[in-house]
């Protein structure tokens, strides 16, 4: 059975379960279902993408990457996640203690719902908003918050400094981020991400649109963090900014988020730029997941090649080359879609 059908499967045995009970039930029951769905692909990916990254950067660098536990170190991610587990969870005397606490917990939900708008397949989306790029945007935004609060709440001079110039960068990066979309969004007509992906049906919108997908990529890895834009965590100046007075799995939700942004990011390019899940021959779900994985290879080959940039590089860069471009490539692409609009009526 193909996984659309079992989705499907999984949906009708549920709302069997909770038929005649109130409505309100039912939305709560199916709203779990999708959690536990997310949480788990979120995890499971989390795992293998950090063994992935470490054997990237090693072969970049000439080096083996791990190979000590499990065939080609494959249960590597595993066993560092209990050993994390395992470590001693440390609160500085001088910390906010409940702002300190609860930053990574803030972190990790945007992380997650993020992938509701998501169409993984063809009729594999948890919500299809009609506004769901607005949605994605607006809950990624937040991450800035749970970082400002990691680092205000540490009293460390490190950690603030490290979070202010976090949170100068993202909402900096998110204006041209935006920007890159409004052109696929006018192509599209729709704010709804599969209407999106369907108008992508004959031709992608990496072909149409080729200066918003690379506007899009920059933008992104600042967004989430991403050489040659980590500058979060310039080991240099600032130790590893908001997040050096974490220890244990706090520091590891924060770990986890990197990821589960990486994966959600990498998502929507997807979605907006390659098609989503379209493809011949091959199930629509494996076809987005190839070219998720692909777009996760790049993100990650970037990191390791190219040298991390001062931050007033990085924010002139932003300011003066990729607002300017986005704004370009809106007006542009406005202009395309009237002059087309004239020769299909024949007014041209």
């Amino acid at each position: 059975m193909a996984i659309e059908g079992i989705f499907t499967a999984i949906i009708e045995f549920c709302q069997g379960l909770l038929a005649g009970t109130p409505s309100w039930l039912q939305t709560l029951g199916l709203g779990v279902l999708y959690l536990v769905g997310v949480l788990a692909f979120v995890f499971l990916n989390v795992l293998y993408l950090i063994y992935l990254e470490r054997k990237l950067s090693a072969y970049v660098q000439e080096r083996i990457g791990p190979n000590r536990f499990g065939p080609h170190g494959l249960l590597q991610s595993i066993a560092d996640a209990v050993k994390i587990l395992g470590k001693e969870d440390i609160t500085p005397r001088g910390a906010d203690k409940w702002v300190y606490i609860i930053a990574p917990i803030v972190i990790f939900i945007p992380a997650t719902m993020l992938y509701a708008v998501i169409p993984f397949g063809k009729d594999l989306i948890a919500a299809d908003l009609n506004i769901g790029v607005f949605y994605f945007l607006a809950v990624a935004s937040t991450t800035t918050i749970a970082i400002l609060m990691g680092g205000w709440s540490s009293n460390n001079k490190y950690s603030l400094l490290g979070a202010m110039r976090a949170v100068a960068q993202i909402i900096s990066y998110e204006i041209p981020l935006a920007f890159s979309i409004v052109g696929v969004v006018m192509l599209a007509g729709s704010l709804q991400t599969s209407q999106i992906v369907a108008a992508q049906e004959g031709t992608w919108n990496i072909v149409l649109q080729p200066l918003a997908f690379i506007i899009f990529f920059i933008a992104a890895n600042a967004e989430i963090n991403r050489g040659p834009f980590d500058l979060v965590e310039g080991e240099q100046e600032i130790v590893a900014g908001p997040y050096v007075d974490y220890t244990a799995m706090r520091f590891g939700m924060f770990y986890l988020s990197e990821y589960a942004n990486l994966l959600s990011m990498s998502a929507l390019a997807v979605t907006l730029f390659l098609g989503g899940w379209h493809g011949p021959w091959l199930p629509s779900w494996l076809w987005f997941f190839i070219k998720l994985y692909i777009m996760i290879y790049i993100f990650m080959w970037v990191r390791w090649t190219f040298p991390r940039i001062r931050i007033d590089h990085l924010m002139g860069f932003n300011w003066k080359v990729l607002l300017p471009l986005s704004l370009a490539n809106i007006l542009v692409t406005g202009v395309g879609i009237k002059i087309y609009q004239l020769i299909t009526i024949g007014r041209w």
